[in-house]
């Protein structure tokens, strides 16, 4: 590639991402000069203050017109506009988390503990943006082992030991899983650029090249299911959850939930929506809905019955996210006309919710120094404010009306009914009430249990107002859902771009 060609290349569509990876050099290259006495809670500030400037220039993107760069590796449509959105949202409210995160036994390397959250990050935004296997694939492992190095950044504490080798484990048995199945996708078509896979897939109407992509299909799937822990490839979830440092279990629920979303989305609606299936009388991505619909049954059911049983509020919350997860699949094995903004929608109000009830839970246990539900009792004696927005985050959670949360599941619920899955929104319905049991449970202690320790817990600055944030946004969007879903009408036109 010559100077000229290498000059004309629209490089300032990759503006926010360029941000991401020049503050993660900036802080890297600090920590590594700055003396050991620098205390790197700053650089918190910094990763914040960085993301801040790259959603400002995502938000100056959204009018633009789609753009496809670098031979069509890398595209700027209004799918990866609105889903960045979200990630840097995401990103953002860690970083505010992290600002304050001091576990007992101090953390030794702070430092890495802030950029690594940015390569995670930047990772989950090129798959966001990837028109190819191969940049998406990238993106994948750069978000992977960035959080298998987070997890276990708490050296001396054998929970995080534990949960960086169950994860390192697990995350590369489904990355094996991905490549296979991408590999026969790449034999059947030549190409690793996703547009021409779907164009060249849906020709494939003989009986045994069918069969390779139901293979493909499988693999790819189960190997992303993985990374989105739905059931019954949730087992390391839980582990690593409990042993991760609190902001790092906040990163894998919210934000590397949402980035396994977003892989599965562009994959599967750009290729397999058009790959035929049951002889091609429809596409295989229709004809595989029942494997998708048990699969978001079963991980419904799981996560929230599982979860009744659990004492750790930090694997509660991992059980939780499992079923939340299961929510999703619904509204992706249904592909009703109002998919896309469901699932868009709903991440969004989880990552709301799920950001406040973590740096609640990063407070107590901080203070207590243990991680048992019997430490939320008489929260509201000690701070009633806290104990208020908890209480404000597990009733989203748990879908009650006039939260975000609530919206969400009615939006999921009602694609559902609209495609005639009456099964699957009877389960729906079922393990939402389950998930009462659990949640109004802790609630319970909460409120109306006495306080085994009176004294009051402070708010830290950059927690509080990831709190505040957070309980107006779950509040907000749950009365005026219309201020994100206007967003997303306004700017998703991705029967225009998505398939160019």
């Amino acid at each position: 590639m010559d100077l000229q060609t290498l000059l004309s290349i629209e490089w300032g569509a990759m503006g926010p991402e360029f941000i991401i990876l020049g503050v993660a050099t900036l802080l890297s290259l600090l920590d590594l000069f700055l003396k050991p006495s620098v205390d790197r809670r700053q650089f918190a500030w910094l990763g914040f203050a960085g993301i801040i400037v790259a959603f400002g220039v995502l938000l100056t993107q959204l009018n633009d017109p789609a753009i496809q760069i670098l031979d069509n590796t890398y595209r700027l449509d209004s799918f990866s506009k609105l889903f960045k959105i979200l990630l840097l949202l995401g990103g953002a409210f860690v970083m505010l988390l992290a600002a304050d995160y001091d576990p007992i036994e101090k953390l030794e390397y702070r430092g890495e503990f802030y950029y690594l959250f940015l390569t995670g990050l930047l990772g989950a935004m090129m798959m966001a943006s990837s028109g190819d296997l191969i940049t998406l694939f990238v993106g994948l492992e750069l978000l992977s082992i960035s959080s298998y190095i987070l997890a276990g950044l708490r050296k001396k504490h054998l929970p995080s030991n534990e949960a960086a080798m169950k994860y390192v484990i697990n995350g590369g048995i489904s990355t094996a899983m991905v490549l296979f199945g991408m590999s026969y996708v790449y034999g059947l078509t030549g190409s690793t650029n996703l547009i021409k896979i779907s164009q060249r897939m849906e020709g494939l109407l003989s009986e045994e090249f069918q069969y390779i992509t139901i293979i493909s299909f499988v693999m790819i799937f189960v190997g992303l299911s993985f990374k989105l822990a739905s059931a019954p490839f949730h087992m390391w979830a839980p582990d690593v959850y409990e042993g991760s440092p609190m902001p790092v279990t906040a990163f894998l629920s919210v934000v590397s939930k949402t980035a396994g979303f977003v892989i599965i989305l562009r994959i599967f609606l750009t290729i397999f929506s058009k790959t035929p299936g049951e002889g091609g009388t429809t596409s295989l991505l229709v004809s595989m809905g029942d494997y998708i619909a048990i699969i978001a049954a079963v991980t419904m059911i799981v996560g929230n019955t599982i979860a009744l049983r659990q004492r750790n509020v930090k694997r509660l919350f991992a059980y939780s996210s499992i079923a939340h997860a299961g929510y999703v699949l619904v509204a992706f094995m249904a592909l009703s006309p109002f998919m896309l903004d469901s699932i868009w929608f709903y991440l969004l109000a989880y990552g709301m919710m799920n950001f406040g009830a973590f740096a609640i839970l990063q407070l107590v246990v901080s203070k207590t120094g243990k991680e048992d539900i019997s430490e939320f009792t008489g929260l509201y004696r000690k701070s009633p404010l806290m104990a208020i927005a908890f209480g404000v985050f597990i009733i989203s959670l748990a879908g009650i009306p006039g939260t975000a949360g609530f919206i969400a599941k009615v939006n999921i619920f009602t694609g559902t009914l609209l495609m005639e899955h009456f099964l699957l929104a009877s389960i729906m319905i079922g393990v939402t009430v389950i998930s009462y049991v659990y949640y109004f449970g802790l609630l319970g202690q909460v409120f109306f249990r006495p306080a085994t320790n009176p004294e009051p817990i402070k708010f830290p600055v950059s927690t509080a107002i990831l709190i505040v944030l957070c309980v107006v946004g779950t509040i907000g969007l749950g009365i005026f859902p219309n201020l994100a879903l206007d967003v997303f009408y306004q700017h998703g036109k991705f029967s225009l771009d998505f398939f160019q």
